[in-house]
């Protein structure tokens, strides 16, 4: 007979963590674990990868969850491996076959196709993808033979680099704005060098600031003891760092707390970090127009004492 389950008492966990997520795990499948390893009452993370994707993702804790979408929209950068001369129905190794054509590659056609998609593009997003047309994904519409026409996004691909690792392999280094697919991008690739591809692997090694250097493993943090694992946890105002910031003394940033806009002499911005001075602590976001400081996401004071406690933690 299996022993019960023991329940695991949530707590108040306020951070970020940057997970190197393995391959095989969804990205909600990843975010449990760590999740269920921090006892954390909330969580989210900042982008989805695929199970067959490794690489960063960074996992939202508490009051982090208010600014994910801050790395939702971040760019980002891949490494991949492309298989030339097949291409599959899933644009990766985990389709079926559906075309197979000779490979005949040169370093000359590797540099017009690198210079062909560099830059502002169109891409029309894959059926095998997670974005959803009428509260149903794409590809449940797939797995189904329901082919659904998507209109094409803008897209922007910032550099690329080919390089050819074998006759029929090239390895792909991309970094791309969001809303860009790599499957999709390897497989016009495939198209424009004449043989057709597929993804055979792919990691991503940065997002916005962060990057795979940053990053602990599942395993590594199943390892650890409890603050071990919370001193993993950047804060939250990492998800801010490329903003400029403003420094609130004390009767400032209560009133800025409570919803009230402030005067300054701040240059207008679209959007800028906003510290307390005493103690020094996050309050959330805001923007400035005509010198005046209007509040954005904001913490609530129960989470910035929370926030300062899972900072404090050794």
């Amino acid at each position: 007979m299996n022993a019960p389950r023991t329940r695991v008492q949530r707590r108040p966990v306020h951070g970020v963590l940057l997970l190197d997520k393995p391959l095989g795990l969804s990205s909600n499948q990843a975010l449990q674990k760590a999740k269920w390893l921090l006892r954390a009452e909330k969580a989210g993370h900042t982008g989805t990868l695929d199970p067959l994707a490794s690489g960063v993702l960074p996992l939202c804790f508490g009051a982090a969850t208010k600014f994910s979408q801050l790395h939702l929209d971040a760019d980002k950068t891949y490494e991949a491996t492309a298989r030339l001369g097949v291409r599959t129905s899933t644009g990766d190794a985990e389709g079926e076959v559906i075309d197979q054509r000779p490979v005949a590659v040169t370093p000359a056609d590797l540099a017009r196709v690198q210079l062909q998609f560099t830059g502002p593009m169109r891409q029309v997003p894959p059926m095998h993808s997670a974005l959803k047309k009428d509260g149903k994904a794409l590809y449940e519409y797939a797995r189904e033979g329901i082919e659904i026409e998507r209109a094409a996004r803008d897209v922007v691909i910032h550099t690329l680099a080919l390089s050819q690792q074998s006759a029929n392999e090239i390895r792909i280094l991309a970094s791309v704005s969001k809303g860009t697919y790599i499957r999709t991008l390897g497989e016009d690739i495939g198209e424009a060098l004449g043989c057709g591809a597929h993804l055979r692997a792919l990691r991503r090694t940065a997002t916005g600031g962060f990057n795979a250097s940053q990053c602990v493993t599942l395993d590594a943090l199943e390892a650890m003891s409890e603050d071990e694992r919370l001193a993993q946890l950047l804060p939250v105002e990492s998800l801010v760092a490329g903003h400029a910031s403003v420094m609130l003394e004390a009767e400032d940033a209560a009133r800025f707390l409570s919803g009230l806009r402030r005067r300054g002499d701040w240059p207008d911005a679209a959007e800028v970090a906003v510290f307390g001075h005493t103690p020094h602590a996050f309050l959330g976001t805001a923007h400035v127009k005509a010198g005046e400081l209007i509040p954005g996401r904001l913490l609530n004071p129960i989470e910035i004492q929370q926030t300062l406690l899972t900072e404090a933690t050794p």
